[in-house]
């Protein structure tokens, strides 16, 4: 039923359109180079939402006029039954996935020249394409259907919240059990293997997206990948991780020091950042515009390293030079859902603001309740930011230079949690600790 939902939301959005219908090719299995290595299968977003299919082969029509939803699954043979497991009756597709017209994929010619439509919306040049192969007189459109489901996938369903909230439940289990494992000498790819294990014990077996598991410098590194080196005593860990959950995802950071203790210099600048969380959060309610909570985020970041003495000067001064952006290179937050960079953060006609720092703010339009995002401000030592600014003339007189080279070795500092909008303010899907005394007494 909730399928039936998103595609009726979509419909809507078609109802100045007398006639035409909507084609989405579902997911095909990917193969490693020209090897048969099968990567796991994972649908194709936009389709998954329509449809709840999440197997390869599958296709999609909506008639416009009527309402009515084609489905058409792949005819498998006994080869496929051979390799692949038992083959799923029609009837039983039909119960799945309840569409109104159900057929295999060799018929998807005739009902599309049976439905006789002006027009066909279609996803992207790919999906054109694959049906200009079959009928190259068809009158394709490519641009309105991506943006009519981008439009209905930013405010989620009560069901898709739902979805949400599992997958955070079970992303807040494994990142406090690796907080309680993690230890100096473990390898970051062993601490990997907990979070994961936790996952997956819990029936989470889809990683969101390539975790961050990052000790010492490599915590700098804003999409390290790697997870393969030790993790030394003193080291900060940086995970940023998450499974997904019926397709939906959760996406946390923590970071914390592989002894349990913090240090002095992590415990203040650790400090700064949490600052620029609560506050952030603070702030997150309906209407507010998310470059508004991004700057606000990077004052409160300044102002911290100002105090604890990596940066000098007139905060104004400091923001007009974007100061902020040698420590926080990145954006303050995403949407959040079927992708882990959920869709709809630049509506048509909104530009992404060329500004350092700023610039890569994956949402800038104001929230609606339904949205679902992550606010996740960080602090990181980069060199190869940091250094050509202490040679910069105008950049340098803002840094405290032998303050900023000390801590060259650093490494880097993010917490993330996950939000819902609501009609009055929000709802944290995230229940990981992250006051440094919390954070001390799980780890001990």
């Amino acid at each position: 039923m909730s399928n039936q939902l998103h595609r009726s939301k979509l419909l809507s959005l078609f109802e100045d359109s007398e006639e035409g219908i909507i084609y989405l090719k579902g997911a095909e299995l990917m193969y490693r180079y020209a090897t048969d290595y099968e990567f796991p299968f994972r649908q194709e977003s936009n389709f998954w939402y329509l449809t709840g299919v999440n197997e390869p082969g599958y296709h999609a029509i909506l008639d416009i006029k009527s309402g009515e939803y084609h489905l058409f699954t792949p005819k498998r043979d006994s080869q496929f039954a051979v390799w692949h497991g038992r083959i799923k009756p029609m009837e039983e597709i039909q119960d799945l996935y309840e569409p109104d017209h159900l057929h295999y994929d060799n018929q998807l010619l005739s009902v599309l020249n049976e439905l006789d439509s002006d027009k066909i919306y279609c996803l992207d040049e790919e999906q054109a394409e694959y049906l200009e192969d079959l009928n190259r007189d068809f009158n394709l459109e490519i641009d309105t259907l991506v943006d009519a489901i981008t439009y209905c996938r930013c405010i989620k369903t009560d069901y898709e919240l739902d979805l949400m909230r599992r997958a955070a439940e079970v992303n807040n289990i494994a990142h406090r059990e690796v907080m309680k494992s993690v230890k100096p000498g473990m390898y970051e790819h062993e601490a990997k293997a907990i979070f994961d294990y936790h996952q997956e014990k819990h029936g989470l077996l889809q990683p969101a997206y390539t975790g961050i598991h990052a000790g010492g410098v490599n915590s700098a590194i804003l999409h390290y990948v790697e997870n393969n080196q030790k993790i030394k005593d003193g080291d900060l860990y940086l995970i940023d991780a998450g499974f997904e959950y019926e397709g939906y995802a959760s996406d946390f950071t923590r970071t914390y020091p592989i002894n349990g203790k913090f240090s002095s210099d992590q415990a203040k600048i650790y400090q700064v950042v949490l600052e620029a969380l609560n506050k952030s959060i603070d702030k997150t309610e309906p209407g507010v515009k998310m470059e508004e909570l991004h700057l606000n985020a990077c004052r409160i970041i300044l102002g911290g390293l100002k105090d604890i003495g990596v940066v000098k000067g007139d905060l104004e001064e400091m923001m007009d030079n974007d100061i902020f952006a040698l420590f926080f290179p990145h954006g303050l937050g995403h949407f959040l859902g079927l992708d882990t960079h959920d869709v709809g953060g630049y509506p048509k006609g909104v530009e992404r603001i060329e500004r350092p720092g700023i610039k890569y703010l994956r949402v800038r339009r104001e929230l609606i309740p339904g949205m679902v995002i992550t606010i996740e401000p960080g602090i990181y030592f980069i060199p190869a930011l940091l250094k050509p600014a202490l040679e910069d003339e105008e950049k340098s007189k803002f840094l405290n230079k032998e303050k900023v080279k000390s801590l060259f070795d650093f490494g880097g500092i993010r917490i993330e949690d996950n939000l819902i909008i609501t009609e009055d303010g929000y709802e944290n899907l995230t229940d990981v600790p992250k006051e440094i005394g919390d954070i001390e007494d799980m780890m001990r």
